[in-house]
């Protein structure tokens, strides 16, 4: 237990609000310094792809691998990749960034249990966070399509993010591709007959917001296609 928490323990303890409340004020100042520093180093990197899946998955699994592939291809097609910074699927993005001789990033989260940055994020473009929720606004202001593997609810919440800030106009609408049919299949299956069909809660038109598809390719190709056809540029 650090000073500071042990301070608000005590402070809970004994109901000094005081302290809680300056405990709060300067916690802000942490916030914003995290902010500041994504900003700044995101600012100076370039057009990215975020990767999303797993922690957990190893390298002998087929995501992995996959995930690997599609970061090489990703940035022989002018792309850097960003990736949440530690094992599984998020170092086969950075792998696959690295061997393809591009822009290789890695947002990590401090947590307990895990994790550590993985050995093959660029050394300048590593960049730790305390919070998820600025780790999150990092990805979606510096992303210029998203890519979720399998993974868990870390992946889930991404993804349904995303999905939400681009449905309500909040950002600008950008690719979204959802690799591996058989592991996303019943949850869009949901998606379609229950949150859709029985209780109307999107509108059919979101179904649109993301693509399915199950190899590398597929995956690059609708990143690559989205900007030539809309004819727009990534937005750097």
């Amino acid at each position: 237990m650090t000073p500071n928490e042990d301070k608000i323990r005590k402070a809970f303890e004994t109901k000094d609000w005081n302290d809680i409340k300056a405990s709060d004020s300067w916690q802000l100042f942490k916030i914003m310094g995290e902010f500041v520093e994504g900003f700044e180093r995101m600012s100076k990197i370039g057009p990215c792809v975020s990767i999303f899946g797993s922690a957990r998955t190893k390298p002998d699994n087929i995501y992995y691998k996959l995930a690997e592939e599609i970061a090489f291809k990703l940035v022989k097609e002018g792309y850097g990749v960003i990736s949440g910074g530690g094992p599984g699927i998020m170092e086969a993005a950075n792998k696959g960034a690295k061997e393809g001789g591009g822009k290789s990033v890695g947002l990590n989260i401090e947590l307990p249990f895990e994790q550590e940055p993985n050995k093959y994020i660029d050394r300048d473009k590593s960049i730790d966070f305390n919070y998820f929720f600025v780790r999150k606004t990092i990805f979606l202001k510096y992303s210029q399509g998203f890519i979720g593997m399998p993974g868990g609810f870390g992946t889930i919440d991404e993804l349904f993010e995303a999905l939400t800030l681009v449905q309500t106009n909040k950002i600008a609408q950008f690719p979204v591709v959802l690799v591996g049919k058989t592991y996303w299949e019943g949850l869009i299956a949901w998606i379609r007959t229950t949150m859709l069909d029985q209780e109307h809660n999107i509108h059919a038109k979101d179904l649109d917001l993301f693509k399915i598809v199950d190899t590398a390719d597929e995956a690059v190709k609708h990143i690559v296609d989205f900007y030539s056809k809309y004819l727009l540029k990534p937005n750097f």
